[in-house]
């Protein structure tokens, strides 16, 4: 997929057959829609109607609430300004909806917003064995949909592809009754990128992309079941740690100088920012042979741009460009 858009066009065009059915609904509804059941990780999980409660955890997954028109289903969202600023559009998206967590939500703040849904991720709002889980939550009257992408964290799934996203957005169209909505904004994003990526200047090679989240004794970037890898992938480049089975981890600078990236992408929020990281980047000697480094091959991703959500496309045009200056 790194070296072949093709491919990649021919793979995101199968919305609807091979391994991705597996990933939507089991059964057909009625024909008034209800009951659904979606598949969420490793659990089936059946909504009798739509939730009319809802709260999404994380900027990313408000954002793909807010692509449905789900507002109104809605009675807040929780863990953004902990770590990061809230983006205008997505302020002026929710209106007056309140963040109800700054971090990740406990069950009583969930309980007292009187929730009936949450839209998180393993990471993303919830933690194996922490205290908000849809174990924890099921008995509250809460149900659960997690992020695909963060199911590998308490299962084994395919690496991760632009499937991952587009499932859980017409998981979500299905849960709200906005199927229809969802299969049009899913259409959109692939007939968008397949038509970007028939159109791009081919690469002799992909170029070996770096991702630098954040960390100075350790970095922490993004491996074979993070998004970013499909971001990359699409974009025609090759995720230097596309070996490391993990989506977000830490790793060792070592690794990084030893497989000399072309280009590093810097993941931008919270308190030290993007100038901030390439500058520590730039002025440290053991990293001055990085060929990105030395080239000054750096691209900025806002974080909401390199996790799921409705901004991952346009994430990937840049990237795209990017690739194609540094080659």
């Amino acid at each position: 997929m790194a070296a072949n858009s093709t491919t990649h066009i021919e793979h995101t065009s199968l919305l609807i057959g091979g391994a991705l059915l597996g990933l939507l609904h089991t059964g057909l509804a009625n024909a008034s829609g209800y009951p659904v059941t979606v598949q969420s990780c490793d659990r089936e999980v059946t909504f009798e109607q739509a939730p009319k409660a809802a709260v999404s955890n994380d900027v990313n997954l408000t954002e793909m609430m807010l692509a449905l028109g789900l507002q109104d289903h809605m009675v807040g969202f929780t863990g953004v300004s902990g770590w990061k600023t809230l983006d205008p559009v997505l302020r002026d998206g929710i209106g007056e909806l309140p963040e109800l967590s700054a971090k990740y939500p406990s069950k009583e703040v969930l309980l007292g917003a009187d929730a009936d849904f949450y839209f998180a991720g393993w990471n993303y709002g919830m933690r194996v064995g922490g205290g908000v889980t849809p174990d924890i939550l099921a008995p509250l009257g809460i149900k659960v949909y997690e992020l695909t992408e963060s199911c590998i964290h308490i299962m084994d799934k395919p690496k991760v592809s632009m499937d991952d996203l587009y499932v859980d957005l017409l998981n979500l169209g299905r849960i709200f009754d906005k199927e229809e909505k969802a299969k049009a904004l899913v259409k959109g994003y692939q007939q968008d990128l397949a038509n970007f990526q028939a159109n791009l200047k081919p690469l002799k090679t992909a170029p070996k992309v770096f991702v630098y989240d954040s960390g100075e004794e350790q970095p922490f970037t993004s491996g074979r079941f993070g998004m970013p890898t499909a971001l990359i992938e699409a974009a025609g480049g090759k995720n230097i740690v596309d070996d490391v089975q993990k989506s977000w981890t830490q790793i060792g600078w070592e690794a990084v100088i030893d497989r000399s990236p072309e280009v590093i992408v810097i993941v931008n929020y919270g308190d030290v920012t993007a100038e901030q990281k390439i500058n520590f980047l730039r002025s440290n000697p053991a990293f001055e042979n990085i060929p990105a480094v030395k080239n000054n091959h750096f691209v900025v991703l806002e974080y909401v741009e390199a996790t799921p959500g409705p901004r991952n496309i346009n994430a990937i045009k840049r990237l795209a460009e990017a690739f194609r200056t540094a080659s």
